[in-house]
C-alpha cells in the first residue's frame, strides 16, 4: 500500500497515517515496525530491488554460454529498473530526488549483483571463453558501468531508436571485445 501511495502521490505527500488507513492498520501498528515515512519508503525501494534481485538469479541460473549469461544479465537489469521506475509514478521522480537515500538502501543488491557476475566470469574464465586477469576487478566494473547506463537507459536516450532485439548483437560486441572474445557462435 505504501508504494501505491508514494507512487501517487509521492513521500512528500504522503503521511504515516495515510499508509495506515490504507493498509487497514493502526497508526501504532506502523510506527511498531517503522519509526518514520522515511523507513517505509527505504522498505518499499528494498522489495523493488528484491524483485530485480530474483529476476536476476533466475538469469543467472539459466543454462547458457557465460558470454550469453553476460549480455542476458545486463538487459535484465536494465528493463527491471525502467520497468519498476515506471510503474512506481511518482516515485520515478522521487528516485532522482532521493538518490542517495536509494544507495543506501541499494548497497546490498548491489554487492550481490557483483557476486553474480563474479560467478559468471569465473565461470566463463574456467571454461576458456575469457581472457582477463582479474574477475573480481572486470565484475565490479561491468556492475558500475551498468548502473551508470540506468538514467539514460530509463529516458531513452540510450541506442536512440535502437530495439533490444537490434542493440543486443551491437552491446555483445562491446562487452565480449572487453573479455578478450570475438562473438564468433
Amino acid at each position: 500500500m505504501a508504494r501505491q501511495l508514494f507512487a501517487k502521490n509521492g513521500i512528500a505527500n504522503t503521511t504515516m497515517n495515510d499508509i495506515a488507513v490504507a493498509s487497514g492498520k493502526g497508526r501504532r501498528t506502523l510506527y511498531t515496525y517503522f519509526n518514520r515515512k522515511e523507513d517505509v519508503y527505504s522498505a518499499v525501494i528494498e522489495s523493488e530491488l528484491e524483485r530485480l534481485s530474483d529476476k536476476l538469479d533466475e538469469v543467472a541460473c539459466m543454462k547458457m554460454r557465460p558470454q550469453d549469461k553476460i549480455i542476458e544479465l545486463i538487459y535484465t537489469h536494465l528493463s527491471m529498473i525502467r520497468e519498476t521506475v515506471v510503474r512506481n509514478g511518482n516515485l520515478r521522480a522521487e528516485f532522482f530526488r532521493n538518490i542517495w537515500m536509494v544507495e543506501k538502501v541499494r548497497k546490498n543488491f548491489d554487492e550481490d549483483e557483483i557476486e553474480l557476475f563474479r560467478k559468471v566470469y569465473a565461470e566463463g574464465k574456467a571454461d576458456g571463453e575469457f581472457d582477463i586477469d582479474s574477475v573480481d576487478l572486470v565484475a565490479d566494473i561491468t556492475h558500475y558501468c551498468i548502473k551508470g547506463l540506468e538514467v539514460p537507459f530509463i529516458y531513452g536516450r540510450l541506442g536512440h531508436g535502437l530495439t533490444e532485439e537490434t542493440s543486443k548483437p551491437l552491446v555483445a560486441k562491446v562487452v565480449y571485445g572487453a573479455l578478450g572474445k570475438s562473438i564468433a557462435r
